[in-house]
């Protein structure tokens, strides 16, 4: 039989009874973490891949981000087993392939309180199948006695039968009667207790039930509405709008869509939008059983239609004993402009800018003081700067729009973030830029963006440890958006391997653009610069930009990744030609060269031109080898930075 308890260090590992014991004391470990610290022991020092991580703890078909949930998992159990990634003790990672257990073992089944598994397997019948149930098993006599008992004790045990077949019988005919005269009490109180155990909740995109495709934008945006109402409520963890909305239309079970984003409920329902009336039907469900525990159908007029999210945020909290919110200051928003804005959050969350800029300023024009769609209109600039714009006539525009929606309504979070961005990437004011993040995230707990934006903040503060954990809270509210960011957070902290497998697992499940340009860096910083081309080849594909894949491909073939660095500056000097092209971005390109001279003059221009990137100056391991220069820590100094030399 194999053995169920594996024993290293002052740990043991109980697989039968699905616990970690510390010192003999049970450690708190959730189900994942502690299925794949099960499936590490068993292993016995040899590599679990993580494509067999996968299909232990998810199955074949998974959908969505199973390497971030390796990853938080692996991060749980080192915190359990005290075990630390740099020096590890128990827990090694195979860059690139998986991780090895490598604490020594003792595995022993003999330990007190196991005897009762060890029977019950050993007497079990030839063909039957024996289940560990996951809970205390009793404690019986391990020993299986051959001889006939004396008289007197097969009597005490047949009258001990008798009262316990008596006793069964009585409760099975009392469950019974309960279940015909109380069954509706039962499921109450039943579906009551389980909504009272919803501690975490992902909104599945609302379906649309109009008939018309054109209505997809409404129901989308009625889902970005009820999500960041629920957020406000500081007792719940809610699933960002983007890791949602990988499941639009999506049908599968919902135990699947629960364990893939983390959370124990599940709140689908739908919209039938006529002329003037809308009809809503929600039900809430307890994830790890499948039971609905709450529904509900609403019926109202267009005109009232933006107070729905918020009457069921604070329904939904009551339902699941939350804390609730305090009533956000609602006024009278005219249903055409409230149209106009979710059309503007449609067409911003497919990075459609400037036909979100339209609609946020046309639900401006018919309600002049809509606070949502003001705040909308500024992240519609400030993302741009930088970009294809240059940065101050961006920024400018979103500083205004930004400061209109706060005028209007101060509670608004998304407008305290944007903000924070403003006053880091423009006014390099870090002690303000922390104060609006601050009370961005205090309103909003969940709004990932805020924290990602303080992470920011950290790293130009040089709190590069507040800075990370800062990033990891992001990523695991909303680890779909922009999925790129925590592998760049080790990228600015010089830790190579733990960016490149970030990335690496993230490229696996996500195809976004972006990755895989990083993971090009990265791969580069340490050194391998055959897997840096790979790489940088792979993002322009991610692209489709073939042309200058195979331009990527030529010119390391013929020079090594010296000639793909002279190609990428050639590139872009053609670029500016056209369109503008940031300094910043030259000195990338002269960096790569280590042309100290050329990197400086344009890092000179970008500080005159305030690029925004500036803030992370002394972040990216692209200008570390000028960090001894003079002219190089003058620069430093104009911006306002902390030395981290």
């Amino acid at each position: 039989m194999p053995t169920c308890i594996y024993q290293f260090g002052e740990f043991e590992l109980d697989a039968s009874r699905f616990e970690l014991r510390r010192s003999g004391r049970v450690e708190r470990l959730e189900r994942i973490p502690l299925e794949l610290l099960i499936l590490l022991a068993e292993k016995r020092g040899d590599i679990a891949t993580r494509q067999e991580i996968i299909e232990r703890l998810w199955g074949k078909d998974v959908f969505v981000d199973t390497e971030h949930g390796i990853n938080t998992a692996i991060r749980k159990i080192r915190q359990a087993l005290r075990d630390d990634p740099e020096q590890p003790r128990f827990i090694q990672t195979v860059t690139g392939k998986g991780y090895r257990f490598i604490g020594e073992t003792a595995e022993d089944p003999q330990i007190p309180g196991r005897s009762a598994e060890i029977a019950k397997t050993t007497s079990a019948e030839p063909g039957s199948e024996v289940r560990p149930t996951g809970g205390p098993v009793p404690e019986i006599s391990a020993g299986v006695s051959t001889q006939t008992p004396p008289a007197s004790v097969a009597v005490s045990r047949s009258g001990q039968w008798r009262f316990t077949i008596a006793t069964l019988v009585l409760f099975l005919c009392v469950v019974g009667l309960f279940a015909v005269n109380a069954g509706g009490v039962r499921d109450r109180i039943f579906a009551s207790n389980r909504a009272s155990q919803i501690h975490s909740i992902a909104v599945i995109p609302l379906a649309n039930l109009s008939g018309d495709t054109s209505q997809e934008y409404f129901t989308d945006g009625m889902t970005d509405e009820l999500i960041t109402a629920l957020a406000k409520n500081h007792s719940l963890r809610v699933v960002s709008r983007t890791s949602a909305m990988q499941y639009k239309g999506v049908q599968r079970p919902v135990r699947d869509i629960a364990r893939e984003l983390g959370v124990d409920g599940i709140l689908e329902g739908s919209i039938s939008r006529s002329a003037n009336r809308l009809h809503m039907t929600v039900q809430l469900i307890y994830a790890p059983t499948d039971t609905h525990v709450w529904a509900e159908s609403y019926d109202r007029d267009l005109s009232e239609v933006i107070l729905l999210p918020e009457e069921l945020s604070q329904t939904i909290a009551k339902e699941v004993k939350g804390a609730v919110s305090p009533p956000t200051r609602q006024h009278s928003i005219s249903p055409e402009a409230h149209d106009a804005y979710l059309q503007g959050l449609y067409f911003w969350y497919r990075g459609d800018f400037d036909h979100s800029k339209q609609y946020f300023q046309k639900a401006i024009d018919l309600q002049p003081d809509y606070a949502a769609a003001w705040a909308g209109l500024g992240d519609s600039y400030g993302v741009q700067a930088g970009g294809d714009t240059p940065p101050q006539v961006a920024l400018a525009k979103a500083e205004q729009y930004s400061r209109k929606a706060l005028e209007l309504d101060d509670s608004v979070a998304e407008a305290h973030k944007s903000m924070a961005a403003l006053y880091l990437f423009d006014a390099w004011d870090w002690n303000r830029a922390e104060a609006e993040a601050g009370r961005a995230i205090e309103l909003n707990p969940n709004l990932a963006a805020a924290h990602h934006v303080r992470c920011y903040i950290l790293f130009a503060l040089n709190r590069n440890a507040e800075a990370l954990q800062e990033q990891k809270q992001a990523t695991e509210i909303d680890p779909f958006a922009q999925p790129w960011h925590l592998g760049r957070a080790y990228l600015y902290l010089r830790q190579y391997d733990a960016a490149i497998n970030e990335l690496s697992a993230r490229a696996t499940v996500q195809k976004v653009v972006g990755i895989e340009f990083i993971l090009s860096d990265a791969y580069r910083f340490k050194g391998m610069n055959k897997e840096a081309a790979q790489h940088l080849e792979l993002g322009f594909l991610a692209e489709d930009d073939q042309h200058s894949a195979e331009a990527v491909r030529r010119a390391f073939d013929q020079g090594g990744y010296s000639a793909v660095a002279a190609w990428l500056l050639r590139s872009d000097q053609d670029k500016a030609r056209k369109e503008y092209v940031s300094p910043f971005i030259f000195a990338l390109d002269y960096a790569r060269l280590e042309r100290k001279d050329d990197t400086l003059h344009f890092l000179e221009g970008a500080l005159q031109e305030r690029s925004p990137e500036m803030v992370f100056l002394q972040k990216r391991p692209d200008f570390d080898f000028l960090h001894s220069d003079p002219r190089y820590r003058s620069l430093v100094k104009k911006i306002g930075l902390t030395p981290a030399y």
